[in-house]
């Protein structure tokens, strides 16, 4: 199967021009198109997979506050990275990022590449990543393929591939570089972006608004709401939990750093064990869990309420209890007791931030 035999029938010099010309009239300000700067672009283009434009960019602001360069945050403490990444979720793309910069910083000299060849091997920097930064801040006609893109090219092109498959993305990338502005990479790649972030949403598509709709197959077809085919993901596994905000007796607060890898990994926590089913014998299980792996003496009091926190694929249902230490603790390097004041200034994940806020009311 051709999935880019309408490519033949785009006028594509025309094709271009409406879009750039639209693009460059119409596009959102946005606080990264105020320069070409690649480590900027970077840093935007990290915190925007997955995240919402409104979302990221305070974000932005005030991580570039207090990492304004390459060198900068290659040499901050990974704690402090993770405390200014704290709420946007998907860690991982903050600690790829520091360990990319550091790449940059150590074998490039602190000038990210702008070969594509050099800059797919950074840590964390796929093709869709890698394609932005080459364009925009480089002006090199690379193709950045997400899931915007994917979507307005499956109608304008009528390509019924499923874009939930990784295999899909290469053929968007082969018709990204048949369409693409060798004048204007930037301009044309970010105008695809913006068309399906502004127009070519994922429902209810405004056609009649479109810059682009005469060159659209599947508008002339009546197709364009059937596209893109996108198979579901599946459902988040539920998981129940059960965890204690542990208070010592001069007013700190019990916590642990998770281990290095996996999901959440060196976050500060509030320690919680899995059970069956929530209320049935979770003090006793958390005080003897407390007791096996910490060494710790605790007594478990009142239930504080529930909380719920979804990931991609786990959906926590966490019963947060109330309890006090009973004997001290010896602290060491990922466990100690924290006052308020430095759980403030410690990277906490969201559903742990939750349950220091029930902690919280109830004090």
């Amino acid at each position: 199967m051709n999935h880019l035999e309408n490519l033949g029938n785009i006028q594509i010099e025309q094709f271009r021009e409406d879009l750039i010309s639209w693009f460059r009239a119409e596009q959102r300000v946005l606080p990264w198109r105020a320069d070409k700067d690649p480590y900027k672009i970077w840093v935007s283009e990290i915190m925007l997979q997955q995240t919402r434009v409104d979302t990221v960019i305070p974000y932005y602001y005030r991580f570039l506050e207090q990492f304004p360069t390459i060198e900068a945050l290659a040499d901050a403490d990974e704690d402090k990275v993770l405390k200014a990444w704290e709420g946007l979720g998907y860690y991982s793309r903050a600690r790829n990022l520091q360990a990319a910069v550091r790449e940059v910083r150590d074998i490039y000299g602190g000038t990210v590449p702008d070969s594509p060849r050099e800059i797919a091997k950074l840590k964390g920097v796929g093709p869709y990543t890698a394609g932005a930064i080459l364009s925009i801040a480089y002006g090199i006609p690379e193709p950045a393929v997400d899931g915007n893109v994917m979507r307005v090219l499956s109608r304008i092109l009528l390509i019924r591939e499923d874009i939930a498959k990784p295999s899909a993305r290469k053929i968007f990338e082969e018709a990204v570089r048949v369409l693409i502005s060798h004048e204007s990479p930037s301009d044309f790649n970010q105008a695809l972006m913006e068309l399906g972030a502004l127009i070519c949403t994922p429902t209810s598509p405004s056609c009649l608004l479109c810059p682009v709709r005469d060159h659209c197959v599947a508008f002339h077809e009546g197709e364009q709401n059937e596209l893109p085919v996108k198979s579901k993901k599946k459902k988040p596994v539920p998981v129940f939990l059960a965890a204690a905000v542990v208070e010592d007796g001069s007013g700190r607060i019990f916590i642990r750093k998770r281990p290095p890898e996996g999901l959440l990994a060196n976050f500060w926590e509030f320690p919680a064990i899995e059970v069956q089913r929530p209320f049935v014998n979770d003090r006793e299980a958390l005080e003897r869990f407390y007791k096996e792996e910490f060494g710790a003496e605790i007594k478990v009091e009142e239930s504080l309420g529930q909380i719920q926190h979804v990931f991609s694929h786990l959906d926590w249902n966490i019963t947060v209890y109330a309890a006090r230490l009973a004997d001290p603790v010896q602290e060491r390097e990922n466990l100690r007791l924290a006052t308020f004041a430095e759980l403030a200034d410690l990277a906490l994940p969201v559903p742990h931030q939750k349950m220091l806020s029930l902690y919280s009311v109830k004090k």
